[in-house]
């Protein structure tokens, strides 16, 4: 069978139970891509669903050669089949969307014409955003608040899967756990050009969300991970040494003063809770260094060594590329 050229686009839609969705969604994808001057390819991850998503998409990756459909076998996140997605893409650019319907495949060639101004990624920004307010819209405006704050990236809109990426910038970012809305700020370590334009975004039709308010936690968590990732990820006996030496040192003044006290003013110590508070934070400042160096050690070795996967692949539908050329 003859193998079609190399793709100028590709789209990367993870897919977790969301059966009643696909069809209509590669209706709008095949739209968008007949009417773009380049090749483009249509590429499903299929994040461990439990309902017939894999069915219905090995149905349409029959009917239409540019549809890929990688099966992974569990559910690993929305983390973990995005990187699937930034691994098997062949596109000179990657853009990502939900398959839920919710993000807007016409916004497409409107994120590419912002990228051929010279950016690296351009990022989706769901100002008129369908969703309920309490559960999912207050919390995602308070986080991007956070993370704007924190990163440094002035972004209205992190959590919005629409976005558009150089494929060498894609591919250059490790992702694992939840980072998946933090890909601009990494992608910034790098030095990127990024941009950010309005979309639309739609009410859920069919399925259920997989977000609630209680992700919020979550995202908290994430951010000072990805505060440390930012800033100490390559050095970190710069911020356990540093928290280390203030304790020790300070535990070192009191017992200095309390050395003083007792010898000079002759002032008990047997009663004084701060001697043992001292004594506490010079043991504490010795073990937050000894940590410090240990994580060095830790971090070099898998900076070095790594090369673990985050998702394994159970099968891919493609008739171009029968196998997989990214990590199983």
């Amino acid at each position: 069978m003859k193998k079609s050229p190399a793709p100028r686009l590709s789209l990367v839609i993870p897919v977790f139970n969301e059966e009643k969705n696909l069809e209509p969604l590669y209706k709008e994808l095949r739209r968008v891509c007949d009417g773009l001057s380049s090749g483009c390819e249509i590429l499903f991850i299929d994040d461990g669903s439990r309902d017939g998503s894999f069915a219905a998409l090995a149905a349409l990756q029959k009917k239409d050669r540019r549809v890929k459909v990688l099966r992974l076998r569990k559910n690993f996140g929305q983390t973990a089949a995005l990187s699937a997605g930034f691994d098997y893409a062949r596109g000179d650019v990657i853009v990502t969307l939900d398959a839920d319907l919710q993000n807007d495949p016409r916004d497409i060639p409107r994120l590419l014409d912002k990228m051929a101004e010279g950016y690296d990624i351009v990022n989706g920004w769901r100002r008129k955003r369908k969703d309920k307010f309490l559960t999912r819209r207050l919390p995602s405006n308070v986080a991007n608040w956070l993370i704007a704050r924190i990163t440094g990236i002035k972004l209205h809109d992190f959590g919005c899967t629409l976005k558009a990426f150089r494929s060498e910038v894609a591919k250059s970012i490790k992702l694992y756990g939840e980072l998946h809305r933090f890909i601009p700020a990494i992608a910034s370590n790098i030095g990127v050009h990024i941009a950010e334009i309005e979309v639309h975004h739609r009410p859920r039709i069919h399925g259920q969300s997989k977000y609630g308010i209680f992700r919020f936690v979550k995202v908290i968590l994430d951010m000072v991970l990805l505060r440390f990732l930012m800033s100490y990820s390559t050095r970190p006996l710069q911020i356990f040494g540093l928290v280390g030496l203030i304790s020790g040192l300070a535990g070192a003044v009191l017992l200095a003063v309390m050395t003083y006290q007792r010898l000079f003013q002759q002032v008990g110590l047997g009663n004084r809770p701060l001697l043992l508070g001292a004594i506490l934070l010079v043991v504490l400042g010795v073990q937050l260094i000894t940590l410090g160096l240990l994580a060095e050690i830790q971090v070099r070795s898998y900076h070095e060594a790594s090369g673990k996967p985050i998702y394994f692949i159970r099968e891919v539908l493609d008739a171009d590329k029968p196998r997989p050329r990214s990590r199983s």
